[in-house]
């Protein structure tokens, strides 16, 4: 640490301390965005005016109706914008569109007094409307050549030649639902003009440069007379990114106007039916195998439900490209991706950032070929995992793959596999109608943003002459418990008590340019830069301190408030308020910048080769159910987790992490099933679970009966702060084994070694259909079949190949009325 020594036992850092605003979470003394509007007198409410189309013209908008309703102020139009009208980072996001895009989209908004004026405003507005013709599935968008942005392919060996030389090739289709975020806080802007004009927007958003950015173009100012705050979000889970930026623009926009402040907070059927959600997938595969199991070649095209606008489809797609191999060494790889266009909400950000997605693919075809090639499942993957030397089809290095190896085999002996696998033959020998099963999977997730220019971040750190220290980063907070890490690693690098730490919220004209609070980079790189601002001053602090104790600078030590020198006589040492006022007595700098930029990354998106990340995250989780034969209902008995976090910075938060993020997993691929009006009727293109009534959500009845988290000791990882790892994302992906365990047990109703397809989310309609497979009754309906055949190609995309449509031999099993 810069000359600087500091014990290396019981640091802040690694110690198990909840998360720095619990109490205020559970007491409701917390405060989110919305409750800063009591302290603005005054202040006009937003209300939207949705469009009743998913795709339409805007033929006349009279807004003269609604000025008449009592206590409307004023309704925003596309006439108000000074500057840029648009919303998006590409450019394709109006903020008053003229040609409505989706179900719910905002043409105008209204100010009022209240938000009951602002209501009954935007009900009398008047408007006109052209319907066009709408797209509203994946299926419908791929049928009719619907797409945008680019369209990638990542590559790697012959795969023709791997084919045609391989002992089993297989080809289906997967496809995976989107995933609603539910954040408890649904998006939320304030702002406010202050009295030297500078427009402060107090916004629920994990991107305050980009949002500050968003604001100062659509109002014409230079981003320097913007300020963006976030005190902290009650949920993001990445849907807080992109999408914040419209919104606080508008409220910005309406403050200017009217020189009131304005609050723009979206009920939960608005955030609903008006903001994005994860993307939904369509993959069409074929996989070559050998005679013992392990992977020769895979060929696929993915293609995205990116909605009617890019958003962050691109990176999204990327991601998913580059984890499509998951923990497994495929030699042959030729992954296409497309971006549909349809018109529903712009899909977004959404834990995993298309990792999941990705992954689900390999995870989908290890899982219904494991039984046609007469494998177990967890042997088929097993075999298949990376090791030492090999590479990604991208081209990066996978360091340490032993890791992988170590999260599984620690989760088969500590969770008892083999035993319960015993028992579970036992209990399925005994129940006709009721089966269990235990899968276990892996993650391999790398860590830091695709596009290098992001691995950036900075802090700001001020020590006061009492010896108090402020920080701020350009982090936010979500709950993830970011706050909590950065002041861990403040009071370790400068070796104070924690309670000397306190943290400021995050604001744009504190720290400047800073990355989107995602990828599960913000410890990463807010606390290089909090490390960094810190040894700065350490650095400054060393010379007063080694002339108070007559000693050299390299041998100063400051630990737990208390500074001395290494191997010096005991009482001869300082309080750290007195080398604090010491120093500013000698006038020394006690305020620093701290910057990090993540070392040794490239990437050609071009090409879509490079090393594009830090480090991979590694884990393993092995899960058990029990499926109820009659209804497809299913219980998650017990779940044994290990997962690599490097040295953590604290165990609390990262094992809060790990179970929060698998039971988000464990909901989008088993409970959470958005469903749109797909009729050719007047509401085509709703939404249709709009509400908590109608889109389940997990809660604590879905929790495992016995859920066990372990995290990965011995894990250091070099060159990250503290040899920590991220945790955000990664964890997301065990829930794979709870999928995986429901086509397991599904597949015990029928005969030994029937291997049986299961649609994503794994609802209990879908599961009773696989457990109908089972018994004999042919393919779930909206799923197409495995079959194992020659290797061939369909043109579906200009200059790409695709794997072969399944034949028309193979049946599929009607269901009237079930949905994908």
């Amino acid at each position: 640490m810069s000359g600087v020594r500091i014990p290396s036992d019981d640091l802040v850092v690694g110690r198990p301390l909840p998360h720095e605003s619990a109490a205020l979470h559970v007491t409701g003394a917390a405060l989110y965005t919305d409750d800063l509007v009591a302290r603005m007198p005054g202040a006009l409410h937003a209300h939207p005016v949705q469009a009743p189309h998913a795709h339409a013209l805007v033929r006349h908008l009279d807004v003269t109706p609604a000025l008449a309703v009592p206590g409307v102020v004023r309704v925003l139009t596309g006439a108000d914008v000074p500057g840029v009208g648009d919303a998006g980072v590409k450019g394709d996001e109006p903020l008053f569109p003229t040609e409505v895009m989706f179900h719910g989209q905002a043409v105008c908004w209204v100010l009022g007094e209240t938000l009951e004026a602002a209501r009954l405003g935007a009900l009398a507005v008047e408007v006109a409307y052209e319907p066009l013709p709408a797209v509203v599935t994946v299926r419908e968008a791929i049928e009719a050549q619907s797409y945008q942005g680019g369209m990638p392919r990542l590559e790697r060996g012959d795969v023709e030649s791997a084919f045609a030389g391989a002992a089993h090739v297989y080809s289906g289709v997967t496809e995976c639902a989107g995933q609603e975020h539910f954040y408890l806080e649904t998006h939320c802007s304030l702002a406010h003009v202050d009295e030297s004009r500078q427009v402060v927007v107090q916004s629920s958003t994990q991107h305050p440069s980009e949002t500050q950015e968003i604001v100062a173009h659509v109002l014409g100012v230079p981003s320097h007379a913007v300020t963006v705050q976030c005190l902290r979000m009650g949920g993001g889970f990445g849907g807080k990114e992109m999408q914040p930026h419209g919104l606080a623009a508008v409220a910005a926009l309406g403050a200017t106007l009217t020189g009131r402040p304005v609050r723009l907070r979206l009920s939960r059927a608005q955030d609903m039916s008006m903001t994005g959600k994860r993307h939904g997938f369509h993959t069409r595969w074929r996989v070559a195998f050998d005679d013992d199991g392990h992977l020769l070649a895979l060929d696929a095209t993915l293609t995205s439900d990116g909605g009617w606008s890019l958003d962050l489809s691109e990176p999204v797609m990327t991601r998913a490209l580059c984890h499509v191999d998951n923990a497994y060494w495929i030699p042959a790889v030729r992954v296409n991706g497309r971006i549909a266009r349809t018109h529903k909400t712009s899909q977004t950000a959404f834990r995993g950032f298309g990792g999941p997605q990705g992954m689900l693919v390999i995870e989908d075809v290890l899982g219904r070929c494991a039984p046609r090639l007469g494998l177990d499942p967890a042997e088929l993957r097993r075999r298949n995992f990376y090791r030492e030397g090999q590479a990604t089809p991208y081209g990066q290095v996978v360091r340490h793959p032993d890791r992988a190896v170590t999260c599984w085999e620690q989760v088969l002996e500590t969770g008892e596999v083999a035993r319960r696998l015993e028992e579970v033959a036992r209990f399925n020998a005994t129940h006709e109608h009721t089966k269990r099963a235990i899968a276990t999977t892996p993650v391999k997730f790398g860590i830091a943003f695709n596009f290098t220019a992001f691995n950036q971040g900075g802090a700001l750190v001020h020590v006061y002459k009492d010896g108090s220290v402020l920080v701020n980063h350009g982090g936010t907070e979500m709950g993830q418990g970011l706050h909590t890490k950065m002041l861990q690693v403040a009071a370790t690098a400068l070796g104070v008590p924690l309670d000397l730490v306190r943290l400021a919220p995050t604001r744009t004209d504190k720290v400047p340019n800073t990355s989107a609070t995602a990828a599960s980079s913000g410890a990463d790189l807010n606390g290089g830069a909090v490390l960094d601002a810190c040894i700065q001053i350490l650095d400054r602090l060393r010379p007063v301190a080694a002339g108070l104790l007559g000693c050299a600078a390299r041998d100063v030590v400051v630990y737990d408030g208390r500074v001395s020198a290494s191997g010096g006589p005991e009482d001869a040492s300082l309080t750290w308020a007195e080398l604090v006022s010491a120093a500013y007595v000698q006038r020394v700098q006690l305020f620093a910048a701290g910057f990090h930029r993540t070392e040794g990354l490239h990437w050609d998106s071009s090409t879509m080769q490079g090393s594009p990340f830090k480090y991979f995250s590694y884990g393993a989780a092995a899960a058990e159910v029990e499926v109820d034969g009659f209804t497809g209902a299913h219980r998650v008995l017990r779940v044994d987790i290990v997962h690599d976090v490097g040295d953590s910075l604290s165990p609390l938060v990262d094992v809060g992490q790990v179970e929060g993020a698998f039971v988000q997993g464990a909901g989008w691929l088993t409970l959470e099933d958005l469903r749109w009006d797909e009729t050719d009727g007047p509401q085509r293109g709703r939404l249709t679970t709009g509400s908590a009534s109608t889109y389940k959500l997990p809660s604590l009845s879905e929790l495992p009966d016995d859920f066990r988290v372990a995290l990965l000791e011995r894990a250091h990882e070099d060159g990250a702060v503290y040899g920590s790892k991220a945790v955000g994302e990664p964890p997301l992906m065990l829930a794979f084994s709870v999928r995986e365990a429901l086509r397991q047990a599904a597949a015990a109703f029928g005969p030994e070694g029937v291997a049986v397809d299961l649609a994503s989310p794994a609802t209990p309609e879908a599961i009773f259909w696989a457990v109908e497979q089972a018994r004999g009754g042919g393919v779930p309906p909206g799923l197409e079949a495995v079959v194992e055949g020659a290797p061939g190609v369909v043109p579906d995309q200009p200059g790409a190949s695709a794997p072969p449509v399944v034949p028309a031999s193979e049946e599929l099993v009607p269901a009237p009325g079930l949905g994908v």
